[in-house]
């Protein structure tokens, strides 16, 4: 049986719109009358890619009358971006900003693209009021994260090592940045000065999940000189997590991320994704390796970009 011809160029007007501005729900039901697929054969082609999913479920979706959460409608979700012919994370993206403003909704999706940009302008908000540039006065040399994730699921924490080197005489302080996944809580997140540095001002925007602190160092650089510092930031405010990222905003030096899972709870599988930019759509994912003995998966990037690179995983 061969599936429907896509329909005229109406339709795909409509799901252009929709996928621009969703919700969610719209932007579903659209995409499938674009296809001209009837709901038994989007589960047809579900069921293929090992993913089931009920008709009545695909129904409620497309009316809006429920939500996919759990995992595997995740994956269901991921897989209709593919038979709809979407472009790679449309749909994903889009329930990501449903939930942001879902005070009920756990966390099962990547960060919006609406909630990067807040991000971003209330980082340039802080930094400006901290009289520290963009750019820190610094260039990033390396930088090595850590994460952890709990046995449930969230995000413990992570630890950083920066290698910088100063752009001109005087810089004393790194503005520290944590984003939290969605759902979080910055007022009850805590950071750790460990080494070559001491805490200074502390700035936590709930709306935005951001935690930003000023991280002070031992003295006064010179322009050309280097310096190492580490730190760390307890977070386990939010709920199940699916990716960890860093968003970059001018090219740098080497980075690397190490995810640590509990024994308990590893993931079935791992991926790298890269954007380079918040709006842009995600590269061709990458599968990782997931070290069994040491429960962990890791990237690294020789020279960073501008863009956001990450991991993600999938617990079923």
């Amino acid at each position: 049986m061969q599936d429907a011809p896509q329909q005229p160029a109406g339709a795909r007007t409509e799901l252009d719109t929709a996928l621009r501005s969703g919700p969610f729900h719209v932007a579903l039901r659209a995409a499938i009358a674009a296809r001209g697929l009837p709901l038994q054969r989007v589960q047809h082609h579900l069921a293929r890619r090992g993913v089931r999913v009920g008709v009545t479920s695909l129904s409620y979706w497309q009316q809006g009358a429920r939500r996919p959460r759990r995992p595997e409608s995740l994956r269901a979700v991921r897989a209709l971006e593919e038979i709809l012919r979407l472009p790679e994370e449309s749909l994903i993206r889009l329930l990501a900003e449903n939930a942001a403003g879902d005070p009920d909704g756990r966390h099962t999706a990547a960060r919006s693209y609406r909630s990067l940009l807040t991000a971003s302008a209330v980082l340039h908000e802080v930094l400006a009021g901290l009289g520290v540039p963009d750019d820190g006065g610094v260039q990033t040399l390396g930088h090595h994260e850590r994460v952890r994730i709990r046995p449930s699921g969230t995000l413990a924490g992570t630890e950083s090592q920066h290698i910088v080197r100063a752009r001109r005489d005087g810089v004393d302080r790194f503005v520290a940045v944590h984003h939290g996944d969605l759902g979080c809580a910055p007022e009850r997140m805590a950071v750790r000065a460990l080494e070559n540095c001491r805490t200074g001002r502390v700035h936590r925007h709930h709306a935005a999940g951001l935690l930003i602190t000023e991280l002070l160092f031992d003295r006064s650089l010179r322009a050309g000189e280097s310096y190492l510092f580490r730190y760390g930031v307890e977070d386990g405010t939010a709920g199940v997590t699916h990716e960890y990222a860093r968003m970059f905003t001018s090219a740098g030096g080497q980075y690397s991320l190490l995810v640590r899972f509990d024994t308990a709870s590893l993931p079935v599988r791992c991926h790298r994704f890269a954007q380079p930019s918040a709006a842009a759509p995600r590269d061709a994912r990458q599968e990782l390796p997931v070290s069994e003995r040491h429960r962990s998966v890791h990237l690294v990037e020789p020279r960073v970009r501008p863009g956001i690179v990450g991991i993600g995983w999938d617990w079923e």
